[in-house]
């Protein structure tokens, strides 16, 4: 049999699918899991594509199964298990052979791979992939980072199984090292922060006002055939159409309030502040699935703390909440992307965050039509850096910021949390304002810590108040 031109490990759900994504494209696949049966199963489910497959048992089978110089994909659990997985292959493969990570890695061991790799001879490839096990299947999203040279080995395999916008392939080699795993760690970030966002809207229809799970689908239809447009408000109407088919009743009021995360958020946070930035949609997004993790203490909480205590709400138009879910959805992208620029200049990435925005218009989960406004807006530059400030976005904004207003307190009156919706409008007001309070955190710091502060009227920050002259 003829040399593959390319490998793969890992034959879980989603690097199954891209396996069958590659030979269905006409590439030979060599493929291995650490569990041998698998291969063969997987193999055996293949259909026409098998004759495209070559099962290897072992890492020396399937490097020798490679054609010169190897390419490797690994679609293993992050984390420990890859690191396992290089450590196995590399006695069977030479110099210039190519390792690709295509699991959702901390970008910090992608940095860290990409070293050790290099001064070993062998080349790394950070890959993001987004678009879950439909997506790897049928065209994700890509997002690479790493070995130029290597990138462009394996270009046209990349090229031909991603997913396409326009007929332009989303796919992009975005840096080196740890590059596209830290944008596809952003892009999960941003991924939060919208579910949050939803919910928090469907939480409202469905616990304060009441209304049945088929009609609140019957609003996110109307609302994705206009601005709001994308994956995220598609599905949504799917599942609140759909019904148990044990009790009959909608599935969603059957599914149990607890949501889970897999650590992308969470990495996006931390990240963050390492960088001084502070995402603060996401970091709502984030606890707001810690809190939902509480249950038992909810259910406490339901029982002895009071409801709130007010005179009627006025009411909250269809049309506000349209508007709200677009504010947010703006000011979470400009958060996720502001933070990609700061570690782009951090680690001198060179990232180009159009291109970001045009390798997410389709396959991946947060892909919708406003990114094609994103990509153009920041071809043209962006004011400040922030997107906010771009003045297509400016203009969107005005309309649709009253209706955010509106609906964040309107919640708050109502007693019905919303964290986005509020993190969303704090980061508005706090942008739009030429002077914030922070002057008098900073007179409280050198009160007890004579930590000094700057002053707007004289150079430099070592200035310190009256109240040191006497302490």
């Amino acid at each position: 049999m003829s040399k593959a031109r390319i490998g793969l490990v890992g034959l879980g759900v989603m690097g199954a699918n891209l396996a069958l994504n590659i030979a269905e494209k006409g590439f030979t696949v060599a493929v291995h899991n650490r569990t041998a049966a698998r291969i063969h199963e997987f193999i055996a489910d293949a259909g026409p594509l098998a004759e495209r497959l070559i099962p290897a048992e072992t890492p020396a089978a399937l490097a020798a199964a490679l054609g010169s110089p190897r390419a490797i994909i690994i679609m293993v659990k992050a984390g420990a298990p890859v690191d396992e997985t290089i450590a196995a292959l590399k006695p069977h493969l030479d110099p210039g052979d190519i390792i690709i990570d295509a699991g959702n890695a901390n970008y910090e061991d992608s940095e860290r791979r990409a070293r050790e790799l290099a001064a070993e001879g062998f080349r790394f490839i950070g890959l993001g992939v987004s678009g879950g096990a439909e997506g790897a299947r049928h065209g994700p999203s890509l997002m690479a980072g790493g070995d130029a040279s290597a990138y462009a080995e394996i270009e046209d395999i990349l090229t031909a199984i991603a997913a396409r916008f326009a007929g332009k392939p989303c796919v992009a080699l975005l840096g080196p090292g740890g590059a596209g795993h830290f944008v596809k760690t952003v892009h999960n970030g941003i991924e939060y922060a919208e579910m949050q966002l939803i919910a928090e809207i469907y939480g409202l229809l469905a616990q304060v006002e009441k209304r049945r799970a088929w009609d609140i689908a019957r609003l996110f239809e109307q609302w994705n055939e206009g601005p709001l447009r994308s994956y995220l408000i598609e599905i949504t109407a799917k599942v609140l159409h759909a019904l148990d088919p044990v009790s009959g009743a909608p599935m969603v009021d059957v599914i149990l309030d607890r949501a889970g995360q897999k650590g992308t958020g969470r990495w996006t946070v931390i990240e963050a502040l390492k960088l001084g930035q502070s995402p603060l949609m996401i970091e709502a997004a984030v606890a707001a699935r810690a809190w939902s993790s509480e249950k038992d203490r909810r259910e406490m909480g339901a029982e002895l703390l009071p409801a709130p205590r007010h005179e009627p709400a006025p009411p909250i138009l269809d049309a506000d909440l349209e508007r709200a879910l677009i504010a947010g959805r703006v000011i979470d992208h400009a958060q996720g992307f502001a933070l990609m620029a700061a570690a782009s200049e951090a680690h001198g990435w060179n990232i180009d965050l159009a291109r970001v925005a045009e390798i997410w218009r389709a396959g991946c989960i947060i892909r919708s039509e406003m990114l094609d406004d994103i990509a153009a807006s920041i071809r043209e530059g962006l004011p400040g850096g922030l997107l906010i400030f771009a003045p297509y976005f400016v203009e969107m904004l005005e309309e649709a910021v009253p209706g955010l207003r509106r609906v964040a307190a309107g919640m708050i009156l109502r007693g019905q949390p919303a964290p986005a919706l509020g993190a969303a409008i704090a980061f508005w007001d706090s942008m739009r304002q030429a002077r914030g309070t922070a002057a008098l955190i900073q007179a409280q710091r050198d009160y007890f810590g004579a930590h000094g502060f700057a002053r707007i009227d004289a150079e430099g920050e070592g200035h310190h108040g009256p109240w040191a002259e006497g302490s």
